[in-house]
């Protein structure tokens, strides 16, 4: 039920990248733990993993159905450049779906900007935090969760939204090697030099482009067509009037052929 910690251990082959793990078979966030360690003055690849958490949470402040022993729960302390913070919100879920294909051969894209999906339904999310100490970054929370083991209750919320790793191969499988094969991959990309290669491989497994969505961000919505991402990761919007827009966050849905 709980992770093998050396198994875990033999199957890094990173050089920082956790190589400090604090585990917890319970807390209220791996985010809150990563960020005291922080402030504390925990050195850059430090990692932060929990069995279970009582307050999990995703984007737009949204709980994270967290049980115990059966998913992936982890936040890893980052101490980016501001040039490696701009790219963390791309790398993160492309390692995400890197190590789900590399551990289980499933094919896995990206819904914009960074949830991750097995047969259209979301497997992961990832939460990126930043402490800034006037225009550059002092440390990056990358928090990343990933449904492994989790039976979605069929009359639960998410029920239509989510799916995990069991669902889709109808058998549990080991969490370790995914969580091995993502922190080896995140390490790899944050280290890479060229963005642009980043940025690209993130942008090849974009469903959302193509397509004619709603983009929901602070109380406003915004419709048209998902037509690419720039340099930066923002979204851009072909709107009906021709014109084109870049939206640097959101939560994306797909808007009805009739609506």
């Amino acid at each position: 039920m709980w992770l093998d910690l050396p198994a875990l251990e033999s199957a890094l082959d990173t050089e920082f990248v956790g190589r400090r793990l604090i585990y917890l078979t319970s807390t209220t966030s791996t985010m809150d733990v990563a960020r005291a360690e922080a402030e504390a003055g925990a050195p850059e690849g430090t990692i932060v993993v929990a069995e279970e958490q009582t307050a999990g949470r995703g984007r737009f402040g949204r709980e994270w159905v967290s049980p115990a022993g059966k998913n992936i729960y982890v936040t890893i302390l980052l101490r980016p450049t501001a040039d490696r913070l701009r790219r963390l919100s791309m790398l993160s879920p492309l390692a995400v779906a890197l190590a789900v294909e590399e551990a289980t051969g499933m094919a896995a894209q990206i819904k914009w900007p960074n949830d991750v999906l097995l047969s259209g339904r979301k497997v992961s999310g990832i939460l990126i935090d930043t402490e800034l100490a006037g225009a550059e970054p002092r440390y990056a929370l990358d928090g990343i969760g990933i449904n492994v083991n989790f039976d979605i209750p069929a009359d639960s919320e998410i029920a239509e939204i989510a799916t995990s790793v069991k669902t889709e191969l109808a058998r549990e499988t080991a969490r370790e090697p995914i969580l091995a094969s993502l922190l080896n991959r995140i390490e790899k990309l944050y280290e890479q030099e060229d963005g642009e290669a980043v940025r690209s491989a993130w942008r090849n497994r974009l469903e959302t482009l193509g397509k004619q969505v709603r983009l929901a961000f602070h109380g406003e919505v915004h419709e048209g067509l998902a037509e690419d991402v720039d340099a930066e990761g923002n979204l851009v919007l072909l709107r009906a009037d021709g014109t084109r827009h870049s939206y640097a966050a959101g939560e994306v849905s797909l808007r009805g052929p009739d609506e």
